[in-house]
């Protein structure tokens, strides 16, 4: 598979879209189950791919030290509310 497969945005791809889009606009990301959510301020993060994984653990993981084929990512963690 190649990158451009694996990944839809890259951080350059992302701020041009971002800037033809009215920019009062609030920004979310997915909900837990449903819904959406706020996000934390964005950081970056090393993960692996795993594509085996089943839908609801992600495609990537937080690399553990000594895992192979790991890569930087910048990442949108979504708000967890504790109710």
């Amino acid at each position: 598979m190649s990158e451009k497969e694996l990944f839809h945005f890259t951080v350059g791809q992302l701020i041009e879209l971002l800037k033809t889009l009215p920019q009062e606009l609030p920004v979310l990301t997915s909900g837990y189950e449903g819904g959406f959510e706020n996000f934390y301020p964005l950081c970056i993060i090393r993960v692996k791919h795993e594509p085996e994984n089943e839908y609801y653990e992600g495609e990537f993981q937080v690399a553990d030290d000594g895992d192979d084929d790991t890569f930087d990512a910048v990442v949108f963690r979504r708000v967890v509310r504790d109710e």
